[in-house]
């Protein structure tokens, strides 16, 4: 029987200015396998290719308003496509694949047969990522993997459909093991957890973020980091950065058409994404098969 892969240790990135399309990558193949500049070299590449397609087919790449350095794979804050997504994992045999069609079928029915998911939203990316028999949700955003239980993992994927996320498949034979250490990465975001301390610094971190509920505000929140560039220990963070979350999150929390302007300044990323629903929040809502007390209890809230 196989071991577990990179020693049942998890590799985890914490966002970094807007490279979440990397760090979304990286916690796929769980290494910290590709940088910024190889994003940058496989976009410019796709760009390269669709111009000349482009040329080839028209005769006149012009006559699409398409500039010689315009690029449709990389804007100019640093966002991916799904195609550099798509090449990245290339690299490694493995296949992207659309939730919504038919091949994905048998992920609808039983998502924790699968391997990993990835989730987009307007310029954000994150990865759900099953490593050594459990499932977790590496948001960048996130201090700390946050651990999905398979009953869970169907639910939280099928709110961030109801939320409007796109998310894709990921197949094949991922690498069993990272032969690259973060002290040696060429992008120096990453670390590794063990399962337990990745619990602890999610359950002190992690439920600062703010979760989307239909017609509030909590729709849209700030991508914020929780670990700062310097040296500052997690004791630190507890008292002042996550402190500030809180309250970012508690602001954010205003009824619908009450419009708050809130700046951290503790972030590189400039724009606000939609954060992803939290095991906490869909736990909160009665399913179909709860009992009838279970659902009286929700009226009474």
């Amino acid at each position: 029987m196989d071991g577990p892969i990179n020693g049942g240790m998890l590799y985890h990135e914490v966002q970094e200015s807007k490279l979440c399309a990397v760090h979304c990558v990286n916690t796929v193949l769980q290494g910290p396998f590709f940088s910024e500049f190889d994003f940058a070299a496989l976009a410019s590449d796709l760009d390269r290719t669709e111009r000349q397609m482009m040329i080839q087919s028209s005769g006149d790449f012009a006559r699409f308003g398409g500039a010689a350095d315009e690029s449709h794979n990389v804007s100019m804050g640093g966002d991916f496509s799904i195609q550099v997504l798509q090449k990245a994992l290339e690299v490694w045999d493995l296949q992207v694949i659309p939730y919504d069609c038919p091949v994905a079928e048998p992920a609808q029915i039983s998502p924790e047969l699968e391997n990993a998911f990835i989730c987009h939203l307007q310029d954000h990316w994150f990865c759900i990522r099953k490593v050594n028999g459990e499932w977790y949700n590496f948001d960048s955003l996130y201090a700390a993997p946050e651990h999905l239980s398979k009953f869970y993992l169907s639910a939280y994927v099928a709110s961030l459909k109801s939320f409007g996320w796109s998310i894709f498949l990921v197949r094949g034979t991922f690498p069993k093991d990272c032969p690259i250490s973060s002290a040696d990465a060429p992008n120096g975001f990453g670390q590794w957890l063990s399962p337990e301390d990745a619990q602890r610094i999610a359950k002190a971190c992690n439920p600062a973020i703010s979760v989307p509920r239909p017609g509030n505000s909590a729709n849209i929140n700030t991508n914020y980091q929780l670990f700062e560039e310097d040296d500052r220990s997690l004791t630190d963070i507890e008292n002042e950065d996550l402190n500030a979350a809180i309250a970012e999150s508690l602001l954010y929390s205003l009824p619908t058409g009450v419009e708050t302007a809130v700046s951290l300044g503790q972030t590189d990323e400039s724009s606000w994404h939609p954060a992803p629903p939290t095991q906490t929040e869909i736990s909160s809502t009665p399913s179909s098969s709860e009992t009838g007390t279970a659902q009286e209890d929700q009226k009474e809230k």
